[in-house]
């Protein structure tokens, strides 16, 4: 199934769910926390090269942030709201649509496109991609292209931050290619594996006191984090830090996600001249 499909007009309505869920304060705060700090270094830097203080300048410049799959600004709009300018790009414009209920193309403006080739305008001193939405992009050559997008996009210094699921491949028993993630009242969550194509399509059955039930299926492709660490040194980039979740609990054989920052090489503060 197309993402365009996936994320319609439908999707789009029922993505917010304002204080609970992925918009829970406790859920939402903690990587909008660690993007605005991001940003702030950024402007720091730019204004220590302004100020000609080499040392200090040789930091990423900018302090703009670039959100890959903005959505319907679940992360941005808080961000924005802290002060940092944030620039979107996203392919569903039905996405795009709930977000101008909360922020106008001034405030926001979004670039219609795919996370793995298209270019918004201007550079930034981080790129961000919350949320597993790397896994969206269903092979690894897209996925290793969405890195070196990022790095496009970055000031030397720059830093991509990606939030990612690991794969409980451990919960699958042999012989079995489905396991259940999550059951609660009116919600049952099935993902259904196939390890030699690293797919996973998760399918989410919604159902009430009646006998029908809603099903919604999402496809993914699972990403190792050895494997996205090697993805962003493909594209250029070094791990600065990564860690089990949003606030930075150290990440360990028995964590369920993490959140990786790779960053961009320094530019040399003088350029060898020729012949040197």
């Amino acid at each position: 199934m197309h993402q365009e499909v996936l994320w319609g007009a439908d999707a789009a309505q029922r993505y917010d769910t304002p204080g609970t869920g992925m918009f829970a304060p406790e859920t939402l705060r903690p990587i909008v926390d660690r993007l605005a700090r991001l940003a702030r270094l950024a402007r720091l830097a730019r204004l220590a090269r302004l100020a000609r203080l080499a040392r200090l300048a040789r930091l990423a410049e900018g302090g703009a942030a670039l959100e890959f799959a903005v959505g319907t600004g679940r992360v941005a709009v808080p961000l924005a709201g802290r002060g940092v300018p944030v620039t979107g790009i996203e392919r569903s414009r039905p996405m795009v649509e709930r977000l101008r209920t909360k922020a106008d193309e001034a405030t926001i403006p979004v670039v219609i496109g795919d996370m793995a080739t298209t270019a918004a305008p201007g550079e930034y001193g981080p790129v961000h991609l919350v949320y597993n939405t790397i896994a969206d992009l269903l092979t690894q050559a897209e996925q290793v292209e969405c890195f070196r997008n990022a790095a496009r996009h970055l000031v030397p210094g720059g830093r991509f931050v990606v939030e990612l699921w690991v794969p409980e491949l451990r919960r699958l028993p042999p012989g079995q290619a489905a396991t259940v993630m999550r059951s609660e009242s009116g919600y049952i969550l099935l993902d259904t594996y196939d390890v030699l194509h690293q797919r996973v399509v998760s399918h989410h059955f919604r159902f009430d006191g009646t006998r029908q039930a809603r099903l919604d299926r999402t496809p993914h492709r699972y990403i190792w984090p050895a494997e996205l660490d090697l993805m962003a040194r493909l594209a250029g980039f070094d791990l600065e830090t990564g860690h089990a979740d949003r606030t930075g609990t150290p990440f360990t054989a028995e964590s369920r996600s993490h959140v990786s920052v790779h960053r961009t090489p320094l530019a040399p503060a003088h350029p060898a001249e020729p012949g040197r």
